[in-house]
């Protein structure tokens, strides 16, 4: 009786010990870029605009950026509105981070329009600040090519 109320304690420690080593479900941390991708697939609009250190906001005044995306996938769409008839940023086409997912994103990656742009988010306020060198869209050469700093709000 004695040695079958000892092998009953030990079974029922073994038990609980290998319940509470399990993992508990949701404990996983959430991915960098689900986070990431929570602050920026929103609708922007624009704040300020500069090129080259110089103010571009009176040709900017509608223009909004929306970025979209689902939790998981590494390729993200963009969309843009407002734009003025010459611009860097095309109307609409996809995105995903670069290598330092906190601060790098690339526009139209595996493309000929593939552009590394450097951002920073907030809670209500996006910047993206990228050099770009092609023709501007729809094209006409020298007027769009520059470093850009656009910063957004909600």
């Amino acid at each position: 009786m004695k040695a079958f109320k000892i092998l009953s304690l030990i079974s029922l420690v073994i038990v609980l010990l290998t319940y509470s080593s399990c993992k508990k479900s949701g404990s996983d941390p959430e991915p960098l870029t689900d986070v990431q991708l929570a602050k920026l697939a929103k609708p922007w609009k624009v704040d300020a605009v500069t090129l080259d250190g110089v103010d571009k906001k009176a040709d900017y005044t509608s223009f909004t950026l929306t970025l979209t995306g689902t939790k998981g996938n590494t390729s993200f769409g963009y969309s843009t509105g407002g734009r003025p008839s010459l611009s860097p940023w095309k109307s609409s086409g996809s995105w995903e981070f670069g290598s330092t997912v906190e601060t790098q994103m690339i526009r139209d990656k595996g493309t000929a329009d593939e552009l590394a742009m450097t951002y920073s988010v907030t809670e209500t306020t996006l910047s993206l600040t990228f050099t770009f060198n092609g023709d501007g869209y729809p094209a006409r050469t020298g007027v769009v090519k520059g470093q850009w700093v656009f910063t957004f709000k909600l």
